[in-house]
Order: C-alpha cells, then sequence, then structure tokens
C-alpha cells in the first residue's frame, strides 16, 4: 500500500509537517511536529487509519487535491480524502467487524514490522557493534521516550543520519529494535544471558511494559543456575518483584546456591544483601567459608560490609578458632566478642536464621513437625477440625500436674513465623486461658502470647513480632469447666498481613463480634442463638430476628473469641414501631470485673446506636436494658465491635453517639 502510494504521489510536494493530537500508539509523542518525506508521510497516514487516531493536523504544499490548506480531520477523514489520489476505494485490508467499524489492526502490525531494518524509507542508520541498521525516526520516537528526545529533542543526533549506540550489544539490540517494529518477542528460544541483556536495554530505552514482560518470564524460569545472576540484575535496575522472586528462591535453596560457582559473580551489594537476610537459613561456618572463596575471586572488592553480614555468635567454639581465625579476614577482638555474646547472652536473643514460608502452615507432619508433649497427641496435626466431641479430636494436657509442659512441639527445621492460629475445643460456653511461648534449644524460651488472665474460646488468631523458632509449648491456666487444657488444631506461619498490636492484642479495624469471628452470644433470649451476631439488619419483625432479655432480669452478653484493645461498639435497637429504650453497656476480660463504658439510662434511644469509649482489652460485653416505652423486654437486632471507619453514616443518624465522659 505504501509503495502505491508512493507511486501516485511522485508529482506532489516533498515535505510535509503532521502535528499528532492524539495518537494511542503514540501516546508519547503528543503535541510533536515531525517533519517527514513524502513517502514516510503515506507510511503514516496509513498507520493513523489503523490506530483509531482522534485528531491530526496536514500541512501539505503544494495540496494533494482537496487537501489545500492546513485543516483539522478525524483519521477517517484524512483517509477518506487521501484515498482520491492514493488507493483504490475497493482495496479492502480486513473483514468488518461490526457495521461502521473497521479494524486492521493485525495488517498494520504486518506493515509496519515490514520496515524493520528495511533501507526503503529509512531516514537514519542505527550503528550497533560496527554493524549499519536502517531505521525510521518516527517509529523510534513513537515507540521509545528515550529516542523521542534523541532523535526530536533538538540533541546532536537529531540532525545526524547515522547514529552510534555505544552502550548495546548487537544481538539483544536487533532482537529489541524487531520488537519496537512488530510488538513481538519470543523469549523461549533465547539464551539467558541474552534476555538479560535486552532486559538492560528496555530498562535504558524505557520500555516498561517489555521490561515487566521479561520479569514475569524469568520468574517462570528461575532456578538454581541463574538466580544469582537474575538476581543481580534485578537489584541493578531497581525491579522489586523480580528481586522478591528471586530471594524467596535463594532462602528455600539455600545451601545449592552457596555450592553453586555462579555465586561468585555476583556483585558486593547483591551478596550483602543476600546473605543479611534472617530468611536465607544455612549453617553459618558455610556462608562464612563461601564469603572468603567469594573474597579471593573479588579481590579488588571492600568486603568490610560483607564481613559484617555473617553472624559469628552462631557458629560453634571449634568453628570459631579452627575456621574463621586461621582465615585473617576476622579480628581477635570480633571473635572473642563472638565466643562472649554466645555464652552470656539469651540463646533467643541470638540473630537466628530460619525458613520463610510465607502464608503456609509449619506445623504439619509434612514438613516434619512433631508433638513432643501432650496426650492424644496424634489429633492435633491431623488437620481436621471439624469431627471432634467429648472423647476425640483434640490434644489436651491436665492444668494442674503438668511440670509446665503444656503441649510441645517441635519444628521440623528452625523457622520464623509471626502467627498461631488454634482451635479450642468449643461444643459447649466453657473458656479458657493459656499462654504460647517460643525456643530454640528448650532452655531458653520467650512468651509470645499471654492470654492467662483472659477467657478465651474457639478459633484464636494470635499475631507477634516475627522470630525464628523451633519448639513452641502451649501451656493452659485455666478451664471454667473442668481442669483439663484441650486443643483441636493448631497452626503457625509467617503472614504479610499487618495488624496493630497494643499490649499483645490485637487492635481490630474491622468488626469481630461475628458467627466467622468466633464470637457468641452467651446469654439472652432468641429463636437463633446468634441472631445478635448474623449480619443481618433488615430481615426482622414482631416475632424474629432479635436478641432479648427481661428488664430487671439478666442482660445480652456477647463473648468475643479472645481479647481485643476496642474502643467502641454499635447495635440496632428494635425498631418496627415507635417504642424508645434505655440502656446501659459494661465490657470484661473474665466476667468477674465489669467496666462500664456505655450509660444511656436516662435518655430515649431508638434503632442504631453508637459507643465511643476509651481503649482497653474486651472479651465480653454486656448489655442491660433498664427501659422500654411498650413493655418490659429489651430487644437488640445486632451488635458490632469495633465500628468499622467509613460505614454509612445513615445507619448512625439517629444514634446518641456516647462521650468518653458519660461512663460515670
Amino acid at each position: 500500500a505504501a509503495r502505491s502510494a508512493q507511486q501516485q504521489a511522485q508529482a506532489h510536494a516533498q515535505w510535509a509537517y503532521i502535528e499528532v493530537k492524539s495518537i494511542p500508539l503514540f501516546d508519547r509523542c503528543r503535541q510533536t511536529q515531525f517533519q517527514l518525506e513524502n513517502n514516510i508521510l503515506h507510511i503514516f497516514i496509513y498507520f493513523l487509519t489503523h490506530s483509531k487516531t482522534q485528531i491530526v493536523t496536514i500541512t501539505k504544499n503544494p495540496p494533494i487535491k482537496s487537501i489545500a490548506k492546513q485543516r483539522s480531520y478525524s483519521a477517517s477523514g484524512v483517509v477518506k480524502t487521501f484515498n482520491d489520489v492514493t488507493m483504490s476505494d475497493s482495496h479492502h485490508l480486513g473483514a468488518h467487524h461490526s457495521l461502521g467499524e473497521v479494524d486492521h489492526a493485525n495488517r498494520l502490525s504486518l506493515n509496519i514490522g515490514a520496515l524493520y531494518t528495511s533501507a526503503e524509507y529509512s531516514d537514519v542508520v542505527l550503528i550497533v557493534d560496527g554493524h549499519r541498521l536502517h531505521s525510521h525516526k518516527v517509529i523510534l520516537a513513537a515507540r521509545s521516550e528515550y529516542f523521542r528526545a534523541l532523535l526530536f529533542g533538538g540533541l546532536r543526533e537529531s540532525k545526524q543520519s547515522e547514529i552510534e549506540l555505544k552502550d548495546a550489544a548487537l544481538e539483544p539490540f536487533r532482537i529489541l529494535l524487531k520488537y519496537i517494529y512488530t510488538g513481538h518477542l519470543v523469549l523461549v528460544n533465547l539464551k539467558e544471558e541474552v534476555i538479560l541483556e535486552i532486559l538492560g536495554l528496555t530498562h535504558q530505552y524505557g520500555f516498561e511494559e517489555l521490561q515487566v514482560a521479561i520479569s514475569d518470564y524469568l520468574k517462570a524460569i528461575v532456578n538454581v543456575r541463574n538466580v544469582c545472576l537474575i538476581y543481580d540484575m534485578a537489584s541493578l535496575y531497581h525491579l522489586p518483584s523480580l528481586v522478591s522472586v528471586c530471594c524467596n528462591f535463594m532462602d528455600r535453596h539455600a545451601l545449592d546456591i552457596l555450592r553453586h560457582e555462579s555465586i561468585f559473580n555476583l556483585s558486593a551489594t547483591a551478596l550483602k544483601e543476600m546473605i543479611s537476610r534472617d530468611s536465607f537459613y544455612a549453617p553459618e561456618v558455610e556462608i562464612f567459608r563461601v564469603v572468603c572463596e567469594w573474597i579471593r575471586h573479588n579481590p579488588t572488592v571492600d568486603t568490610k560490609d560483607i564481613l559484617a553480614q555473617v553472624r559469628l555468635p552462631l557458629m560453634q567454639l571449634p568453628e570459631l578458632l579452627n575456621v574463621v581465625r586461621p582465615t585473617g579476614l576476622i579480628s581477635p577482638d570480633a571473635i572473642l566478642d563472638a565466643i562472649t555474646a554466645r555464652n552470656e547472652n539469651r540463646d533467643m536473643d541470638l540473630k537466628y536464621r530460619g525458613f520463610l514460608m510465607p502464608e503456609e502452615n509449619v506445623a504439619s507432619p509434612k514438613h516434619g513437625t512433631q508433638v513432643l508433649h501432650g496426650e492424644m497427641r496424634a489429633a492435633l496435626l491431623d488437620g481436621d477440625f471439624k469431627n471432634y466431641d467429648m472423647e476425640r479430636g483434640f490434644t489436651r494436657h491436665p492444668i494442674d500436674d503438668n511440670d509446665g509442659q503444656g503441649i510441645l512441639l517441635k519444628l521440623g527445621f528452625p523457622c520464623i513465623i509471626n502467627q498461631i492460629r488454634m482451635l479450642l475445643w468449643d461444643r459447649d460456653n466453657r473458656s479458657y486461658s493459656y499462654y504460647i511461648e517460643v525456643s530454640m534449644d528448650q532452655k531458653d524460651w520467650v512468651v509470645v502470647v499471654d492470654h492467662s488472665d483472659y477467657l478465651c474460646r474457639s478459633w484464636q488468631c494470635l499475631y507477634f513480632a516475627q522470630r525464628v523458632v523451633s519448639y513452641i509449648r502451649i501451656v493452659g491456666t485455666h478451664n471454667t469447666v473442668n481442669r483439663i487444657f484441650h486443643v483441636v488444631n493448631f497452626q503457625c506461619s509467617y503472614t504479610n498481613t499487618k495488624v496493630q498490636l497494643q499490649d499483645g492484642l490485637i487492635v481490630p479495624t474491622e468488626n469481630v463480634a461475628t458467627i466467622q469471628g468466633s464470637a457468641s452470644v452467651i446469654e439472652g433470649v432468641s429463636r437463633s442463638r446468634n441472631a445478635l451476631l448474623n449480619g443481618d439488619t433488615r430481615n426482622y419483625d414482631w416475632d424474629s430476628g432479635y436478641t432479648c432479655h427481661q428488664l430487671g432480669s439478666g442482660a445480652i452478653v456477647v463473648q468475643l473469641a479472645q481479647p481485643y484493645m476496642v474502643e467502641s461498639c454499635k447495635l440496632l435497637l428494635w425498631d418496627c414501631d415507635d417504642r424508645s429504650y434505655s440502656y446501659y453497656i459494661e465490657v470484661s476480660v473474665n466476667q468477674h470485673t465489669w467496666k462500664l463504658v456505655g450509660n444511656k439510662m436516662n435518655e430515649a434511644c431508638k434503632s442504631w446506636q453508637t459507643i465511643t469509649f476509651e481503649r482497653q482489652p474486651v472479651s465480653f460485653i454486656r448489655i442491660v436494658g433498664t427501659h422500654n416505652t411498650a413493655n418490659e423486654v429489651f430487644h437488640c437486632v445486632h451488635f458490632e465491635c469495633p465500628i468499622t471507619p467509613g460505614e454509612n453514616s445513615i445507619e448512625a443518624a439517629s444514634s446518641n453517639e456516647n462521650s468518653k465522659n458519660d461512663n460515670s
């Protein structure tokens, strides 16, 4: 089509100016004027036709037939006029997808791709490694901001017909250049070294989409042999997603990485970052040996920062004396400090390394975890948390006669964890108290969860600062029914979920008084036990959908699964008529000591109520009705705690918000 256009337009002027206002494929070239020879103009017009261009301005002198002066057209309008001169109306390039729509994008790609390294219509030659590559300025500029600045930014190169690219190798640049013209690149058959060179060029020339695509491909093919090279390049070009994949792979295959020769080609920065990670789990003496060998391969590099990442206190005394000292790389004082730290500090204060398996339960038999102490041990890790009753399906220990051993687990290997999920036996309304501690050697224990002063039930979702652990001990301190502590299921993992902790308790940002959150209504009358917590605030009437208690007798009591630090709650009073209620709300952590947080005894309250108070630990919420203008029963449809931020203000429009000063 371009050649035909050229032949039919030989008699016309040789120059034209095109101002691109908004072209999707040329989105980096808006408001830029290109001076094009007549043959390139034809190609460009053809390009615009199939790119759904919005507006172009064309100036031509002498005019192309009906285009006699500078005017603005839609892309289709320009081409319709241009077709009168250069193209036959019967020349069809593709099928109509729908009436009134023409899509020739595939043909456009083929025609533009045919210009790759073609001398025809070329207006610039790129010289790479001494090889001349014919190119087209407008295509390069449209595809790359780098080339736009180079070719049309007023630099010296913008006036040159030949430009040497000194920082590019021929093979990867040829492949990238073909991608520029075609938008197509097959990575599968390329060597990894070439792919990484192309990745470098995409970073240099600003091909962000291609950079992401190559990164995704590299994530899929990462292995022990190439991970060091990929990691180095990803760090150099600041590709956090690819860096993360490489780090996770190296963490899981640390010993294999240390034993592969590719590690000696790592940059100093990459090596330092790799061995500084707590999750790079390998014997410290092996890490030190590899660092020594890396230094031998890279004698001119300053190694002070790298050696500082070796955790000498984790080595045994013979390793420090027989392996580290003879190298001369570590000062005698540093060795003595390591010996002192190991002998005098708490073991759990040492900076241990451990496996990191995000969002994966490491307390499972497939990872080698064992239950070392406790009765009926097999049930704890069998993964079944549905089939249990009074006789089976749990692991237990006596609370009084236990010698502090509790239920003891040994992980298959040291792991980094920051979350524990545990199911307490919950076939009735009993509650438990407990604490959990962790250790690396069964001698030095650190408490990570202490709920010995709180009453807890059902599923426990526990968070704490991340730690490397080998042993976990669960110690029950109280059972409201008997003197046995029962655990149905236990899981531990490292999670990327961020939670706020205060005094070891979660500060929730969403409602935790839900059935899914294992909360329960332990006092109150309802046709459905947990109607108050099922989240249904629409389907209630005179007979159902609410929880109630007789005025002057009893209350409505909600138990949360575990203690939380909360400062608000919300409830919906039954409002199918014009009645009003009075009430007060108390909270507790043990059902013995109650604190008033909401006093509405002297107010006429209707519908939605919001209560705010000073943040404090809460396990139980007691709602006590004191007055009803219609009868002697207090009715509540819905309860939640805490209030979810940003909730619809309409619900709270009729509420009488409690002041923190009203708690008297």
